[in-house]
């Protein structure tokens, strides 16, 4: 089992990660669709107390990137209280920590220096995924009082009366996304009085009854002041999904291209999930899932690479520092 990294190296990294974002996907605006491509640190909390290093991991491959955290509203058995964790699911054990203690005080280091030395070109530094396993109102409403207590560290916009009115964002070190679903937006959006500041901005809903629909199908509904990006699972590229997916070939790329230039065309930040290339040790030695694994590092090195080249925004991975080495080094197209 793994252990957290003590408090002294844990600040040491946080400083390491502050000087390499400060190098790395540098430009005059980061903070728009196609402006850069990331590594998305796909699933970065403990599972049963295992593997507590993954956020660790995640900056120690340096910056800017985005880091996934699963959120479940659980009773505390000895509290009798509900609080929100960090856990791909049910049951809970007890054992789960929060996101503020988790995510937000382990990466205060790197957001107080970046607001001491002001907006480089590269904020958002961190893109927060909010993954949520489940959405009562008061898990909902949980979520935005925490946010809230962080808002001067989050990039945020100001709620318009008419949705379809996208405000200018107001950019900060971090940026927080979530779901499709509509509870989300009635909590992080339609509950938020007008004239106040969004935090939390949602997905574009997309339409899986076919995986390989044309893009406009699977996006019919466009961007607006909330609904800012879009979450895809690698199957809209490959409908056989990654263990079965066989050889990467043009007609794949072509694909591939043609939805990212969809979401770009269209204002949105495109995400696609999950790209792993491992082993079958290195699965169970990690809690990495089969689902998402093409089986070879050789094979993953060129989804990987296609999606650098066609611009997506967030390549999510559990191999987190494999995928960042790979970005620092490949060329952007010439053609974004």
């Amino acid at each position: 089992m793994r252990k957290y990294l003590p408090v002294a190296v844990a600040v040491a990294l946080l400083v390491s990660f502050a000087l390499v974002a400060g190098r790395v996907n540098a430009g005059p605006n980061s903070a728009h669709p196609g402006a850069r491509v990331l590594m998305d640190a796909h699933n970065c909390y403990p599972y049963f107390e295992w593997w507590s290093d993954r956020i660790d991991r995640a900056l120690s491959a340096g910056g800017p990137l985005a880091i996934e955290q699963d959120l479940l509203w659980v009773k505390d058995v000895k509290t009798g209280q509900y609080r929100s964790v960090l856990s791909h699911g049910t049951p809970a054990t007890g054992s789960e920590p929060g996101m503020r203690e988790y995510f937000f005080e382990r990466i205060r280091p790197v957001v107080e220096k970046a607001l001491r030395d002001g907006n480089h070109g590269n904020w958002p530094l961190i893109t927060l995924n909010l993954d949520l396993k489940t959405e009562e109102p008061e898990h909902l409403a949980a979520i935005w009082q925490l946010l809230s207590q962080y808002r001067d560290w989050l990039t945020t916009a100001v709620r318009s009366s008419n949705i379809d009115h996208s405000e200018s964002l107001d950019v900060r070190p971090i940026l927080v996304l979530t779901g499709e679903s509509e509870a989300q937006k009635a909590v992080f959006y339609d509950q938020v009085p007008a004239g106040e500041k969004l935090l939390v901005f949602g997905a574009v809903r997309t339409n899986m009854n076919d995986p390989s629909a044309p893009p406009e199908v699977l996006a019919p509904h466009s961007q607006d002041n909330y609904h800012r990006w879009w979450n895809n699972s690698w199957h809209v590229v490959e409908a056989a999904g990654q263990p079965n997916a066989g050889e990467w070939t043009t007609e794949k790329e072509v694909r591939l291209n043609a939805l990212v230039h969809f979401a770009h065309q269209h204002n949105l930040w495109i995400r696609f999930y999950t790209l792993d290339g491992a082993t079958k040790p290195q699965l169970s030695a990690n809690g990495w899932f089969r689902s998402y694994n093409f089986g070879s590092k050789d094979a993953v090195m060129k989804r990987w690479k296609a999606a650098a080249t066609a611009g997506v925004d967030y390549i999510a991975s559990d191999q987190y520092e494999e995928l960042a080495e790979l970005l620092k080094l490949q060329k952007p197209s010439s053609t974004r």
